[in-house]
């Protein structure tokens, strides 16, 4: 791959990976609007490895709270605000692992990589989007994270296996529907990314070894180091923004890209 190719490929995905605009749609979209190669499984690893990276650092003290709970969490003890959060973590990534692997099996991931279903959903789910902020009340901290609404949050997740839905955007729909503040929200959503992009990479990753060589490393690495760069700077400027301006300029976004997207795809 070209280098110019790389950057476009980690900066989209850096970007759209934790804004509520959908990462996996606008990478399904790239080479199917600019007749661009695709970037190919070990790419797709690297990239989700530099985000993952990024919202580790950007959450890193919730982070170390969850991985110190973890071990009291495996063992059924959640006494502690640690494995209490590690808890939710877990019970919050189950739908999407096993909804993820039927999809995997039964091939229907194949099915759903078309511009006008990415349309449509990019449509559909920022209207859900901008009405759940919008009745949703802010009555609700992350620290009052409860198994019931880890739980509901994780079958929110799920729904964004659909391309076009968007990960982060969905489950910040869950949370503000739950009554989460809007940062609080997006926070939640953020720590929910790190399991399921962990889980992700390692079954994408199992298929990358046999791939795997020297130009490919070289350029998994500068994807890599990329999409890290842009996910921390995207991270940093929607954290900061939710403090004054509400999910709508996405929305606005969403729906003006999907209506684009049906345009040219029945045309």
């Amino acid at each position: 791959m070209t280098l110019l190719h790389l950057l476009i490929v980690a900066i989209i995905q850096g970007i759209t990976e934790f804004l509520p605009i959908s990462s996996s749609g606008h990478l399904i979209l790239l080479p199917n609007l600019s007749g661009m190669e695709d970037q190919g499984l070990v790419i797709d690893v690297a990239v989700h490895v530099g985000t993952l990276f990024a919202v580790v650092l950007y959450f890193w003290s919730d982070v170390k709270t969850g991985l110190a709970g973890l071990p009291r969490a495996l063992t059924g003890r959640t006494d502690t605000s640690g494995s209490k959060l590690a808890m939710c973590l877990i019970i919050a990534t189950i739908p999407v692992v096993i909804i993820g692997l039927v999809i995997e099996v039964t091939g229907l991931n194949d099915l759903m990589r078309s511009t006008a279903l990415i349309g449509w959903t990019m449509l559909i789910f920022g209207i859900v989007l901008y009405w759940a902020d919008q009745t949703g009340t802010e009555e609700k901290p992350a620290e009052n994270w409860t198994f019931r609404d880890a739980a509901i949050m994780g079958l929110w997740q799920a729904v964004a296996l659909i391309p076009g839905t968007s990960r982060s955007g969905i489950t910040i729909t869950g949370a503000r529907k739950l009554g989460y503040k809007r940062e609080d929200a997006a926070k939640l959503a953020m720590l929910m990314s790190i399991p399921t992009i962990l889980m992700a990479g390692g079954l994408l990753g199992i298929e990358v070894v046999a791939e795997a060589n020297t130009a490919a490393a070289r350029d998994g690495l500068i994807a890599a180091i990329f999409a890290f760069l842009s996910a921390l700077l995207a991270l940093k400027i929607m954290m900061r923004l939710l403090q004054s301006v509400s999910f709508t300029p996405y929305v606005i976004y969403r729906v003006i890209f999907g209506l684009f997207l049906l345009w040219y795809a029945y045309s």
